[in-house]
């Protein structure tokens, strides 16, 4: 069942993943400009702190900023979402292990939940450090 569990979100993770740039290109026409939601500043380019980017600014450098713009954002809701995933998860494995009254496949069960919400968490953080690698791969200081 914990196998199941894991094969469905990961599934549901990779749909996202391909239906959300669909949903995004199907407006009409090319995007000429991005809103800038998230602080960018410190990432060694001429990035607006907030506001409207135009791609054909010469004062920016907005392509860039709004690619780590959508990096952080889309990050910061893996992490929000794993984060409640995981202590709902803990919440169950405590109540399993806490009702199991000394039967073993329960105690293992609330094990299971509270070692698969821990791993949860550990990959939350590491969506926190994603806009840090995005920034290294392309180049840019900070």
């Amino acid at each position: 069942m914990n196998k199941k569990i894991i094969l469905s979100l990961i599934a549901f993770v990779a749909l996202v993943g391909i239906i959300a740039p669909v949903a995004v290109f199907a407006q009409d026409g090319a995007p000429t400009q991005c809103l800038i939601t998230k602080d960018v500043t410190g990432s060694g380019m001429n990035c607006p702190s907030s506001g409207i980017c135009p791609f054909d600014s010469t004062v920016y450098d907005c392509g860039l900023c709004c690619l780590l713009n959508s990096v952080y954002t889309v990050t910061d809701w893996i992490f929000i979402f794993l984060m409640a995933l995981s202590a709902l998860m803990i919440i169950i494995g405590a109540f399993n292990y806490v009702t199991s009254a000394g039967n073993p496949e329960k105690t293992k069960t609330g094990r299971d939940f509270i070692m698969y919400a821990a791993i949860g968490i550990a990959i939350a953080l590491f969506a926190k450090a994603i806009p840090a690698i995005v920034k290294m791969m392309i180049g840019m200081n900070g």
